[in-house]
């Protein structure tokens, strides 16, 4: 068999056991498992994965994952998500369509604080969605915006995917952080224009004005000032140089807890439930590393990425060309993976192609430059058809409105983001111009 046929053989092994509903990490390390014993044999398989593991999980950079994901469980399950929400609506609320426009900039500023896509929209719905259907929202605006709302927690900063970017391809996680910002806020903008403009060429999804028009209170206000304290404290220690973005993951789990108990809403149950939680979120992410990592292994024996690298080297096509198709396959990816694994799975393929072109910048900016364009794309698989995770999560908790509405909900988002990507991928700078003053 040549080693195009096992590396495709191996692809479609791990796509069958995904599609009987296999996990990923095992369907992962079911085909890596498969492709290294038939390339080696099965003493040096036992041998690799004897060292693989600790190899993998004795980075002290890997602390982030699970730190970040309890950040967010104590925000989540102390409350701080509601309040968010209800300041959001104030400032937003004069505007047609403002209560979806609230659930965007609540989202972001949940996503300053969680770092994960499915739990911002998960929370963000569970407190906006019964105060959007009470206004007279459609489901299908209502679910479509919770939805892509719930990106945003992979866009900002601090966001788990770009962690593991980070680590496969041995960059600066604080520039990562800095890269992703403005970004980031394009994005919150662009939905938010989204509706704007949704609201008025297709009447009838929203109300002509909310009912009730809140006032901006003391109470509103200080119920924000705990995600605005913990942002602070979190990255501006992190570029101010007093720790680093392990240290500040550990600074900032630990000052979203004190948030929390200001709010009182913080039970010993849920205390338990936060910690309970991040266990078994951070299990699943190793567990998919140890697949990824295996996986990969396999490809490597096979060489096919090396002459992937080599072949589109030599090609007479532009370098943006190139990165254009490479985020047209993850479109298409993410119709079957998630965010984690397609990152793990992907970037060691990709990253030495991309880094063998020529963009005129240096290697470092052109690394980080990728890895905004491969999370934005990602954060697109995560609402695109016929999967979409965060649809499922949206739908799933507003049980009233089919699926197909939800979908339908998403297509505004959607071309936002086909408008962002492409001003990111044509104009670097975008994306490059705060990376200049981390130090």
């Amino acid at each position: 068999m040549s080693s195009l046929s096992l590396a495709g053989m191996i692809f479609a092994v791990m796509l069958v056991l995904m599609a009987i509903r296999v996990p990923i990490a095992v369907s992962m390390f079911a085909a890596g498992t498969f492709g290294y014993i038939y390339q080696v044999g099965l003493p040096p398989f036992f041998n690799n994965l004897n060292g693989m593991a600790f190899a993998r999980f004795a980075s002290y950079d890997l602390s982030v994952i699970p730190l970040f994901i309890l950040m967010g469980n104590f925000a989540t399950q102390g409350g701080i998500s509601k309040a968010l929400f209800q300041f959001a609506a104030v400032v937003m609320g004069r505007f047609k369509g403002g209560l979806a426009m609230a659930a965007v900039l609540a989202s972001a500023g949940f996503g300053a604080i969680c770092g994960s896509s499915v739990a911002t929209a998960a929370t963000i719905t569970s407190v906006a969605l019964p105060e959007m259907k009470r206004h007279g929202y459609s489901g299908r605006l209502s679910t479509g915006t919770l939805a892509a709302g719930g990106t945003l927690g992979v866009l900002i900063p601090p966001s788990v995917p770009l962690v593991i970017y980070a680590i496969l391809t041995e960059q600066n996680i604080a520039k990562l952080f800095a890269a992703a910002m403005i970004p980031g806020i394009i994005a919150m903008l662009g939905y938010m224009i989204a509706i704007a403009v949704y609201v008025r060429l297709v009447p009838g999804h929203a109300p002509e004005k909310d009912a009730e028009q809140a006032k901006m209170t003391l109470e509103s206000l200080m119920g924000v000032l705990p995600i605005a304290a913990v942002f602070l404290i979190v990255f501006g220690g992190i570029y101010g140089g007093l720790f680093t973005p392990t240290e500040g993951a550990g600074v900032g789990a630990a000052a979203t807890f004190v948030a929390a108990l200001f709010k009182r809403e913080l039970t010993w149950a849920k205390v338990k439930l936060c910690f309970y939680s991040t266990a078994a979120a951070s299990a699943m992410i190793f567990m998919i590393f140890i697949g990824a990592d295996l996986m990969n292994s396999a490809l490597a024996l096979t060489q096919v990425p090396a002459q992937l690298a080599s072949v589109i080297q030599g090609w007479d096509v532009s370098p943006l060309m190139v990165v254009g198709g490479i985020l047209l396959f993850y479109v298409v990816l993410g119709a079957v993976m998630d965010e984690l694994s397609m990152i793990l799975l992907t970037i060691p393929i990709f990253f030495p192609v991309v880094m063998g072109l020529d963009f005129g910048m240096p290697q470092e900016s052109v690394a980080i430059w990728f890895g905004i364009m491969v999370l934005m794309t990602v954060g697109f698989g995560l609402l695109a058809p016929p999967v979409g995770l965060n649809v499922y999560v949206v739908n799933g908790m507003a049980k009233t409105v089919p699926i197909g509405e939800s979908y339908r909900g998403v297509m505004p988002f959607l071309c936002s983001d086909v408008i962002r990507s492409l001003l990111v991928l044509f104009f670097p700078a975008v994306s490059l111009w705060l990376v200049q003053f981390v130090g």
